[in-house]
C-alpha cells in the first residue's frame, strides 16, 4: 500500500485562522460560523472575491503558525510509520500567492510540517522526499500516478473525480464538513479515525482512541 495525501484543508486545518483573519480585518460578522467555506461564501456573496484570494495568500504564507492539524493525522502518519507503509504529501500549491505580497508558500508549509514535529526522527520522521508541493493541478495528477499511489486522500470531491485522475488509485474524500461526492467510486470519510480504521485496521489509529 503507498498512500498520497493533500496538504490543504486535508492534513491542516484552516478554519478557525480564516475565520480570525477575516475578524481582524472585519470583513464578516462576528456570529459567522467558523469554517473556512463560511468565509469564503460571505467573502463572495458580497462581491468581495478580491478580498478572499489575497487573505488565501496571507493565511498560507504569514498564518501557519496559527494553524494546526485535523486530529489524528498525525496519529495516522505515525501509524503508518510503524506498519511500514509509505505516505506521500501531494499538494497543489504555487511557490507565491495569485494575489498580494510574494509570500513563499512552499516554505511556509514545509515550516509548518517541521514546527509541528513531522520530519522529528524520534517521532513521525516523515521523510523530507516525499513531499511533493506541485505548481500545477495536472502535475499534481500527474505525482500521484508516478509514485505509484494505491490510495490518495483529498478534500475536494472535484478533483477526485478529475478525468485525468490516474486509474486504479482508490480515491478517498476528506469530508469533516460534510461534503459529497456523486462518483461511487470516491469513498467519503468523516474524519481521519475513519481512514484510519479503513485503511490500518484494527491496529490503526481509530483503535486506540
Amino acid at each position: 500500500m503507498r498512500i498520497g495525501i493533500d496538504f490543504d484543508n486535508t492534513i491542516v486545518c484552516y478554519d478557525q485562522v480564516f475565520h480570525l483573519v477575516a475578524r481582524e480585518q472585519d470583513v464578516i460578522p462576528a456570529d459567522l460560523p467558523q469554517t473556512k467555506e463560511k468565509v469564503r461564501d460571505h467573502l463572495r456573496a458580497i462581491g468581495q472575491e478580491p478580498v478572499w484570494t489575497a487573505m488565501q495568500g496571507y493565511v498560507y504564507g504569514q498564518r501557519m503558525g496559527d494553524v494546526d492539524p485535523f486530529p489524528g493525522v498525525l496519529e495516522f502518519l505515525r501509524a503508518c510509520r510503524e506498519q511500514g507503509i509509505e505516505v506521500f504529501i501531494v499538494s497543489h500549491k504555487t511557490k507565491t500567492p495569485y494575489a498580494g505580497p510574494a509570500y513563499d508558500l512552499h516554505a511556509a508549509a514545509l515550516g509548518w510540517m517541521e514546527a509541528c514535529g513531522l520530519f522529528n526522527p524520534d517521532g513521525i520522521a516523515f521523510p523530507h522526499e516525499r513531499v511533493f508541493l506541485e505548481p500545477t493541478k495536472k502535475d499534481k495528477l500527474k505525482r500521484i500516478g508516478d509514485l505509484g499511489c494505491t490510495h490518495f486522500i483529498d478534500d475536494l470531491p472535484e478533483f477526485l473525480g478529475e478525468a485525468d485522475f490516474p486509474k486504479g488509485v482508490k480515491r478517498l474524500l476528506f469530508t469533516p464538513g460534510g461534503a459529497s461526492s456523486t462518483d461511487p467510486e470516491v469513498v467519503p470519510c468523516a474524519s481521519w479515525a475513519d481512514i484510519a480504521a479503513m485503511l490500518l485496521g484494527r491496529e490503526g489509529v481509530a483503535s486506540r482512541g
